[in-house]
């Protein structure tokens, strides 16, 4: 077979692509004949037999992708796709990597979940303990019904067991998770099937009733990996300096990861190169959709599904993990005459080299989106792409986002500290010239999420720390209602009014509660509906954040004028109703949404604190929920009975956060990430981490962190790496031993 590339393929009439597309040896003689008389393209009689109630037949266009380099091994690609300028750009993007190697790939074994739901089980820890001590027997159960996928090598190869409440009635259920390696097909009826059979032996061994028992479409157990580097020489072109191609791309990468909103349209430009790739090749494009999103939003936050930054060579480094579960055998694959062709055509030999490819396709695609917006932004704006993501760090209001950005592009200033001198003296002009804000009927209020870096519980006893806003933020927006005043988190599944009787009320109600007290609302009727991205329990000031959230929204809805310094003093109050005693640096936080260092105090002592070279940080989450009232509990009592040892350990954070404010001045991360190991240490040693927090913080330094803890009040929730070149691989590390992770950069351009 041939190369992938085909000179001035796309100036060629249609005949003579066909034509030399057979030359290249990627279509046989029949598969010629077939293009050229039109028979490849689906048959009415066919199509009937795919699907009910059949009037005819709706054609897609198929196009090739050329230029193709994965792993050294040649690829031309068919896309099955209507949209216009995809193919060409992918086309374009594979021939720019070619010389710096193509790109690099790889794969996990094809494995599909099968779900077995059980309920009504008598006693749920003895039903998970028979399926563990049955294990073997399950899984001998459902290969019986597919030994020729066993023969394979593959089959049913493990079990996994999850327990969830359910809402709808009394008690727990069971999921049990069957591990299929489907080889080279697809698989889901082959799942379902299993499933099935294995259904009346779970039901047995548990006492408990099997309801549902399918596959799931989130196959985060078969994913796939691609890679690509560029060189600011490859990016260079028509007018456009490679160093802002790439440091553009890189920018509305961050925005992706920052913004779900945005990162919803960064990821549908990955899917058109792999949905593209799944229709032509008869592969459920939908199942990978599903997949896809799925695993986007498995942080708890929908964010992006490729990453883009500077290497140590100053050269631009692309990364995609999805899953991607196809297949490349079977009836519905044959049922299809142009789904065969293009099978031969890409040539792959196994459904994970499919996959692979997929992903490869996926990234370019990414690539190629990025890019155009990118060399748009420089073309007409000299990164403007870049100066609005400084305004929005800046937060400018609204109505002064637009000209905010105008005015920093002019001033050849792209910098923080220029974006929020230019806010103040167009908001002083606005007061001075006596024009008011006009708030929307459904202003959005935000509080920010933070991570601390070191300084946990000392804190508390007057001692400084120092915190970080997170990339996730609190959101709340407030609507009129007749009467009454109602609290409304759906992604957490909350739906209370407030009116109840405060021994009735949770810490979260009282904490609103009282909010609507102080405000003089209490009487107003309205309904406050919170979109949350921070997690609950993980240390990330998810309680504070609530507060700020709704104090904003409540504020700009009604038209409070309330002071940053008003809504802070407020998120505090409800930070004691939720916590007892907390610090106060929550609050700030979420209030601020900068990096700062804090000393509780009257008043508190509150620095901006200055991150010249940005620290790359990953966020590891554990399983369990950490409560941070308890746990600050709990160490009060523990420095009530000694305090003299007590005090001792605080006095030692308290060395090493300042230790830490000026190693990060001075960009001395690896002394930084000592800090935060010894940190742990004496954070142990207040009894706030856990066997779990230990294990993951393992996993982190094994992977390459430079230092790694807790973040937050501990007993459960996150653990904080700090890395150097190296977050996805540390990311990763934890992500394979079942944690949930997440990557994000701290600076003064952030």
């Amino acid at each position: 077979m041939g190369g992938s590339r085909i000179p001035h393929f796309y100036k060629m009439s249609i005949n003579e692509r066909v034509q030399a597309v057979h030359d290249k040896g990627l279509l046989t003689d029949s598969d010629l004949d077939s293009l050229v008389s039109g028979e490849v393209t689906l048959g009415l009689s066919a199509a009937d037999k795919m699907i009910e109630n059949v009037i005819g037949v709706l054609g897609l266009p198929i196009g090739l992708a050329l230029n193709f380099l994965i792993n050294s091994k040649e690829y031309v690609v068919p896309l099955v796709v209507e949209e216009p300028s995809i193919v060409a750009a992918l086309s374009a993007t594979a021939k720019l990597t070619r010389s710096s190697g193509g790109f690099t790939t790889t794969s996990t074994d094809p494995v599909l979940i099968g779900q077995i739901q059980v309920i009504d089980i008598p006693d749920l820890n003895r039903a998970k303990a028979a399926i563990h001590e049955h294990k073997q027997e399950i899984l001998d159960l459902a290969n019986s019904f597919h030994p020729r996928m066993v023969a394979r090598g593959g089959g049913a190869m493990d079990i996994e067991i999850s327990s969830f409440p359910l809402e709808s009635m009394q008690g727990e259920m069971i999921a049990v998770h069957l591990l299929v390696d489907t080889r080279d097909a697809m698989g889901a009826n082959l799942v379902n099937g299993m499933c099935e059979g294995v259904a009346p032996l779970i039901e047995t061994i548990t006492e408990g009733t099997v309801f549902l028992r399918i596959l799931s479409n989130l196959t985060d157990r078969a994913l796939a990996t691609a890679e690509v580097t560029l060189t600011v020489e490859q990016l260079a072109g028509k007018g456009f300096n490679g160093e802002r191609v790439r440091d553009g791309i890189i920018v509305a990468a961050d925005f992706a990861h920052a913004d779900p909103y945005r990162a919803a349209t960064h990821n549908k430009g990955v899917m058109n190169g792999i949905d593209a790739v799944a229709l032509a090749t008869g592969n459920d494009w939908r199942a990978i959709e599903a997949g896809a999103h799925a695993y986007a939003a498995r942080h708890g936050r929908y964010g992006s599904l490729t990453r883009w930054s500077k290497d140590e060579n100053g050269n631009l480094h692309g990364y995609i993990k999805i899953p991607i579960k196809v297949g490349i055998v079977g009836a519905p694959l044959k049922s299809n005459p142009g789904v065969a062709m293009n099978l031969r055509m890409i040539g792959a030999e196994s459904a994970t080299e499919l996959a692979e490819v997929m992903a490869a396709v996926g990234l370019a695609q990414n690539f190629a989106a990025l890019k155009a917006l990118a060399t748009e932004g420089i073309q007409t704006g000299h990164m403007t792409l870049h100066a609005r993501s400084v305004v929005k760090a800046a937060d400018a209001p609204d109505e002064l986002f637009d000209e905010t950005v105008d005015l920093l592009v002019r001033s050849n200033e792209i910098k923080a500290w220029k974006a929020e001198e230019i806010v103040a003296q167009l908001i002083s002009e606005r007061s001075t010239s006596g024009k008011k804000e006009k708030p929307t009927d459904a202003d959005t209020g935000i509080g920010h999420g933070k991570v601390i870096l070191l300084g946990e519980h000392s804190v508390v006893y007057g001692r400084h720390a120092i915190a970080c806003p997170l990339p996730l933020t609190m959101r709340a927006v407030v609507e009129d209602r007749d009467k009454g005043v109602e609290l409304l988190i759906p992604r957490w599944g909350i739906e209370y009014q407030l009116a109840k009787p405060p021994e009735q009320q949770r810490s979260f109600e009282k904490a609103s509660s009282m909010i609507m007290d102080q405000l003089g609302l209490s009487d107003r009727g309205m309904c406050i509906e919170v979109f949350p991205d921070v997690p609950r329990g993980m240390g990330m000031g998810g309680s504070a954040a609530l507060a700020v959230a709704i104090i904003r929204a409540l504020d700009l809805h009604y038209r409070l004028g309330l002071s940053d310094e008003e809504v802070n003093d407020l998120a505090y109050q409800s930070e004691q109703v939720a916590h007892g005693q907390p610090s106060g640096i929550d609050n700030t936080v979420a209030t601020y949404g900068k990096p700062l260092i804090f000393r509780k105090g009257t008043p508190p002592l509150v620095e901006p604190l200055h991150i010249p070279k940005s620290l790359s940080l990953v966020i590891g989450m554990t399983r369990t929920e950490g409560l941070t009232a308890r746990t600050v509990l709990n160490v009060r009592e523990a420095r009530d009975r000694q305090p003299q040892l007590y005090e001792k350990i605080f006095d030692d954070i308290d060395a090493l956060v300042l230790q830490g404010i000026t190693a990060i001045q001075n960009g001395d991360h690896h002394h930084l990430g000592e800090l935060m190991n010894v940190c742990q240490g004496l954070l142990n040693a207040l009894q706030v981490s856990t066997p779990e927090i230990e294990r993951l913080i393992g996993i982190a330094r094994k992977a390459g962190a430079l230092g790694a803890k807790l973040t937050g009040g501990g007993g459960g929730g996150a653990v904080l790496a700090l890395c150097e070149n190296n977050a996805d691989e540390v990311q990763a590390a934890m992500e394979q031993r079942g944690f949930q992770a997440m990557t994000f950069i701290a600076g003064d351009m952030q």
